[in-house]
Order: C-alpha cells, then sequence, then structure tokens
C-alpha cells in the first residue's frame, strides 16, 4: 500500500539526549509496516553512505573536535546526501519516511549550543536543503532524566552528551520554543511515560495524519 497519489509522507523524530525518540522511531515503523505501509526508517546524521561516513566525524571525539560553523556545514553536507538519495526518492515512491532527527536539531545543537547560529542554520538549509517534513514528533523529556539514559548507554557516539546537563536544558527549552514556532508541524508528546504509551498516542497521531493527507 503506498499513500494517496503517490504522494509519501515524511515524518520526523525530535528530542534531547535520551528522550527515546530513536526507540519511537522504530515502533513507529513496524506499527505502520503492519498496518500495510511501505517505510523507509532513517537517521540522521546519516542515512545515506556519505552521510554514515560524516556522522562518524561529528558524533565521536572530544567535545571541542569541531566549532559549531563547522559542524553546521558538516551537517549540512550529510543532510543534503542523505535527501538525495534517500529520502527524497523514498517520497517519491509514496513510501513514508520516519527519520530520526532532521534539521530542527541542527537548529538547536548548532544554531543555540555555543552562540546564536540559527540564522546561519536556516540560511544553508534554505540554500541546500529546502524542504521541511510534514510532520515532526518532539519527544518532550526531563534533561537530567535524558542525560542519565544517554549516558547509560556507553556507547561510542556520546560528543554532545559530554557537554553536560546545562546543554541538555537549553535544547530541551529550544525545542519547545521550536515547536511553538512551527506549530503547524509539531505535535509534543510526553515521553516521561512507559514506551507502550507514548508509541500507542504516537501512533494516533501520525495515522490521522495519514487520515488527512488521503
Amino acid at each position: 500500500m503506498t499513500t494517496a497519489q503517490g504522494r509519501g509522507l515524511f515524518l520526523t523524530f525530535e528530542g534531547i539526549d535520551g528522550s527515546g525518540k530513536s526507540t519511537q522511531c522504530r515502533l513507529l515503523a513496524e506499527h505502520l509496516r503492519a498496518l500495510g505501509r511501505e517505510v523507509i526508517l532513517t537517521r540522521e546524521p546519516g542515512g545515506s553512505p556519505g552521510a554514515e561516513e560524516i556522522r562518524r566525524l561529528v558524533l565521536e571525539g572530544d567535545p571541542d573536535r569541531w566549532s559549531a560553523e563547522t559542524e553546521i556545514l558538516l551537517f549540512t553536507a550529510a543532510r543534503r546526501d542523505h535527501l538525495e538519495r534517500t529520502i527524497l526518492p523514498a517520497l517519491a515512491e509514496g513510501k513514508v519516511v520516519v527519520c530520526d532527527r532532521f534539521a530542527d536539531s541542527t537548529r538547536m545543537y548548532q544554531g543555540l549550543s555555543r552562540g546564536d547560529l540559527r540564522a546561519t542554520v536556516d540560511k544553508l538549509h534554505a540554500l541546500m536543503i529546502g524542504r521541511e517534513p510534514d510532520l515532526t514528533i518532539l519527544i518532550d523529556m526531563d534533561p537530567t532524566t535524558g542525560l542519565s539514559r544517554a549516558k547509560g548507554r556507553q556507547g561510542t557516539e556520546e560528543r554532545f552528551e559530554d557537554f553536560g546537563l546545562e546543554l541538555q536544558e537549553k535544547m530541551r527549552a529550544g525545542f519547545l520554543s521550536l515547536a511553538a514556532e512551527f506549530a503547524d508541524r509539531f505535535q509534543v508528546i510526553d515521553g516521561a511515560r512507559p514506551i507502550e504509551a507514548v508509541a500507542a498516542e504516537v501512533a494516533e497521531v501520525v495515522e490521522a495524519a495519514l487520515v488527512a493527507q488521503a
């Protein structure tokens, strides 16, 4: 089954580190596939071979490895490749694209984390990407809880977690502000509940979007 008139639906998940959004992406993809939808589950940075190479550059290593300005360029390059090779082809085939992070994360992490670079992020986005999601789900989470979860994973991609709690608090406030700014496409969902409860609300929101599109 494809979406109406061959049009795909582009869904993104956002949230602070440890919010549970990656788990919710996977659960949503499984749910939609069970309903007969063709789904592409992807992530940022990454989602294409070139973008995955850039992912390793920006998510591993010391917190001060890159300046915020350099990160913006790296993330934009990764996003452009991801868009060309994965997202747009899938949407053209009428598939549902479920993406773990997109431009909103760059607006927050690079646009706000170490200075006011939001305008730079938006200019590059307009020039090189020019595409917003059809629906963005923000999994809202207390920063202390989220950071504890994220550090508990003990993985190698902890460069942003290593900036500490202050950054996560700033990012949470920023994401909520962004949800108000782009209220037409954002849905804020409380992530401080059992995984199944969050997944049920996510599924309800997405199914409504699919019906509205049809």
